[in-house]
């Protein structure tokens, strides 16, 4: 339907532009022609306006049958001005027909790419459409089935109750046999009993097999059900739902962080501020943007955002998609963005804040169905001269890791790719600069997707969490924030 609607759409504005096209011409041929009209009667006018003076001053003997040499002069002109009017008439109208030739060319190549996805997106309906239709047959057989072992055990049940009325009937006549001494009737019966007795125990271990075999059969089917299922997740145009934090926790518990008494806390002597916390700490208690002086570095401004009774330096911020993160390796230096919205702080100045002290990494994420997690690590940033190598070790969260610990994972962008895996460039190809090891799906710095866009490969190119076991959570926001480990080290 969207797709029809959008060729209807594109269908309409060919047509305006066609309309637009031919009474732009028609106008320009009815000015021509009014000028044809109108010039020869001017001209005529002047003529015998001309004749008629010169009739008066002259003689009848003096007077000639042939124009005057003006007349004919402004005649020719004024042909010559027309021509030049058509000629120029002509050069617009082909300039124009050039123009719709052009923009019919680019109609019919849109109709043609609406065409070819409007197919990929019935294949697909149709791919899912039978995957559910087998799906529905194997809920029905293990619907069958699980009918099939109630009866079973129900029998089997029956079978227990007989075979314990018949056991205790047993162990009256052996207590009377041992008290009496049995005839040969009873030991007959008891042969049969026992004979009976062994008999339904054969019966039972024959009903526990099949059971067991219906056991697994049904995790066969179990297995087989958990693929389609997530060959499911994997299809193309899934539900939202699929891609959200479904059956994890809600928002993490508030974590506490050592605040210490405002009057405590000593800068240098030039009264610079080293990160958030401490301006928290000196007062600030309110999240917005402040201006920090890191050691050794130059003053910039920061977003600092109050949480935890304690303020964190936000280094990256995703909320709608509005900035383009698929910059250069020197826009990834320096930061590019607005701090109030959409920014990435700069691996410089992270650099120069982190290089103080023992600092933690927290990843806030947040998915289409506005559920909320947090992954925290402790880490190390490297300068310049590492190409800024990150490395992680997990503290908490209340999502899954997806980034590799204990390893050094260099910082890298389209333009400057320091280790390309089998000749894929993971930049390149993912957008957006992160820390990529071997191309993993996770990426916080790529291209911003909304649910159900069109194509496997700009889902791939999209923002979502991936750890290596399970499926991806597709993320409507991201953000990332360091606070330092140890206050004391600001003293």
């Amino acid at each position: 339907t969207q797709t029809s609607h959008t060729a209807k759409t594109v269908g309409r504005k060919r047509l305006c532009i066609l309309n637009n096209q031919r009474v732009s011409g028609a106008e320009n041929m009815k000015i021509i022609l009014v000028f044809l009209f109108i010039a020869p009667l001017a001209l005529s006018a002047t003529a015998e306006k001309d004749y008629s003076s010169f009739d008066s001053a002259a003689s009848p003997e003096t007077k000639s049958r042939f124009a005057m040499l003006d007349d004919v002069r402004i005649l020719a002109n004024g042909l010559l001005q027309l021509g030049h009017g058509l000629k120029d008439f002509v050069h617009k109208t082909k300039g124009q027909m050039n123009d719709i030739f052009q923009k019919l060319y680019i109609f019919d190549r849109s109709f043609y790419e609406l065409s070819q996805q409007t197919s990929e997106i019935k294949e697909e309906e149709e791919q899912l459409r039978q995957t559910t239709a087998r799906l529905q047959i194997n809920n029905e057989e293990i619907k069958n089935l699980s009918q099939e072992m109630n009866s079973k055990i129900e029998d089997l049940i029956q079978n227990k109750i007989q075979l314990q009325e018949k056991v205790w009937g047993l162990e009256d006549k052996v207590t009377k046999l041992a008290i009496i001494q049995p005839s040969a009737q009873e030991t007959k019966e008891i042969s049969s009993l026992k004979a009976f007795v062994e008999q339904q125990d054969n019966h039972i271990k024959q009903l526990l097999k099949i059971v067991e075999d219906q056991h697994v059969q049904l995790d066969r089917q179990h297995n087989q059900i958990m693929e389609l299922e997530d060959k499911l997740n994997h299809i193309e145009l899934q539900e939202l739902t699929e891609n959200s934090f479904t059956g994890e926790p809600t928002e993490p518990e508030a974590i506490s962080f050592p605040v210490r008494n405002t009057t405590a806390v000593t800068y240098k002597s030039d009264g610079a501020t080293p990160d958030c916390t401490a301006l928290y700490n000196s007062g600030m208690r309110s999240s917005g943007v402040y201006t920090i002086k890191p050691n050794g570095s130059e003053p910039f401004d920061v977003y600092c955002e109050a949480k935890f009774g304690t303020s964190w330096t936000v280094i990256q911020n995703r909320v709608d998609g509005s900035l383009d993160f698929n910059q250069t390796w020197d826009a990834y230096t320096n930061g590019f963005g607005d701090l109030n919205e959409e920014f990435w702080l700069g691996l410089n100045k992270t650099y120069s804040i982190t290089k103080q002290g023992d600092y933690t990494l927290r990843i806030e994420l947040q998915d289409w169905k506005e559920n909320k997690r947090y992954i925290e690590y402790a880490f190390n940033l490297g300068g310049p001269e590492t190409d800024y190598t990150l490395q992680l070790s997990r503290i908490s969260g209340s999502i899954p890791n997806a980034l590799p610990e204990q390893t050094e994972l260099r910082f890298s962008t389209a333009d400057h790719d320091v280790d390309i895996i089998n000749d894929f460039n993971c930049p390149e190809n993912y957008l957006g600069g992160w820390w990529h090891s071997e191309c993993e799906e996770t990426n916080l710095n790529g291209k911003y997707v909304a649910p159900r866009s069109k194509g496997r490969l700009d889902r791939r190119k999209g923002l979502y969490w991936k750890p290596k076991k399970g499926r991806y959570y597709l993320l409507k926001s991201t953000k990332i924030m360091i606070h330092p480990t140890d206050l004391k080290s600001f003293d």
